[in-house]
């Protein structure tokens, strides 16, 4: 039972970090300006890829008999704040938007390689946390690579 209530709790973890990347993107969506067209799309990919690995995660949560966490994480609020004094002092330009953006994919996969640590942890949700990580693991490759590029054209500008 008790590794029960530890399980839920590192499912409700990844739950509420899904959560986060939810409300970022969709902060970092009213951000961009109208020319910023590919990101828009792209971020409304990665909030719909949320949204089904949060479900994923809540099925198992209710599988064990407990409700699925609502919220976001302490640090993600702290990430939509930052996000916003940021926009204050630098506008909301693409560069800015795509920094923001590749931090809180950092913290998501900090989040998923902190609950792939935890003991005990069931085979198959080791492996369905695996999966999800490495999903998300591609997202924040082409964040970063468009953050990167980005970074380029402002240098050379």
């Amino acid at each position: 039972m008790e590794n029960n209530q530890k399980v839920v709790e590192v499912l409700n973890d990844l739950i509420q970090i899904n959560n986060d990347r939810i409300n970022g993107y969709e902060k970092a969506l009213k951000e961009l300006k109208d020319e910023n067209d590919d990101l828009k799309s792209l971020f409304t990919g990665f909030i719909d890829q949320s949204r089904n690995i949060r479900n994923a995660l809540g099925t198992e949560v209710q599988t064990l008999h407990a409700d699925m966490d609502k919220g976001t994480t302490s640090s993600g609020k702290i990430y939509r704040a930052w996000m916003d004094v940021k926009a204050l002092f630098t506008g909301h330009d693409r560069q800015t938007v795509l920094d923001s953006c590749e931090f809180g994919e950092d913290a998501a996969q900090k989040a998923y390689k902190t609950a792939l640590s935890t003991e005990n942890l069931p085979a198959y949700l080791y492996a369905l946390i695996n999966r999800q990580k490495e999903e998300l693991k591609g997202a924040h490759d082409e964040v970063k690579a468009l953050r990167d590029q980005e970074k380029l054209v402002h240098e050379n500008a």
